[in-house]
């Protein structure tokens, strides 16, 4: 079974450019792996800003806002992916950046625990529904009180908000027992 939240487009391989990396999460320990999401999420934004030559200031400008742009949402998307991946080792977590004319899309790839499901679907429809500015100071207020460092629940706010990110979700069954759930996640930006 297949759901989706938001407007979730489908990859669109061969329409643009596009570049695709894969990892194990359980290769290495998470708080190894924390310094790889930030070198993966910066080799896509080097690798896309080739694409934006920065001849005039304009144009140069341009091209570090993107490039940042790109970066930090990989990173956070990378982040999540592995923070949140259901542990077992067959498998892996992927993103894929696809650059188009006008967006460039970045799709997360990995697999949920179905006991977290219901919670972050909950999660999502908040943040499809309610306004991100109102829901960014309620999680700063709620960190603030809780003063917990596991899970600040910002990323996504800050990519709505800070980034003008387009965000949706597809969730996908797998396994015969249910005993699992694929979630892309998709992210794009209009350039």
């Amino acid at each position: 079974m297949t759901q989706r939240f938001g407007n979730f487009i489908a990859r669109r391989a061969g329409s643009g450019e596009y570049l695709k990396i894969g990892f194990s999460p359980n290769s290495i320990p998470l708080q190894q792996r924390w310094r790889n999401n930030g070198l993966s999420a910066d080799f896509l934004a080097d690798y896309l800003s080739t694409f934006f030559p920065g001849k005039d200031p304009d144009s140069a400008e341009r091209q570090a806002e993107i490039k940042d742009a790109v970066s930090y949402l990989a990173n956070e998307l990378l982040e999540n992916a592995m923070k949140f991946s259901y542990a077992l080792p067959q498998h892996t977590v992927s993103i894929e950046m696809f650059l188009e004319a006008d967006v460039i899309s970045l799709y997360v790839t990995n697999n949920l625990d179905p006991s977290t499901l219901e919670g972050f679907q909950a999660y999502i429809q908040r943040l499809l529904t309610e306004d991100p500015d109102a829901l960014y100071m309620e999680r700063l207020e709620r960190n603030a009180a809780e003063n917990s460092e596991e899970a600040s629940g910002l990323g996504f706010l800050t990519m709505l908000n800070n980034y003008g990110a387009t965000l949706a979700w597809e969730f996908t069954d797998f396994g015969e027992s249910g005993d699992g759930v694929t979630v892309t996640t998709m992210a794009q930006l209009t350039v």
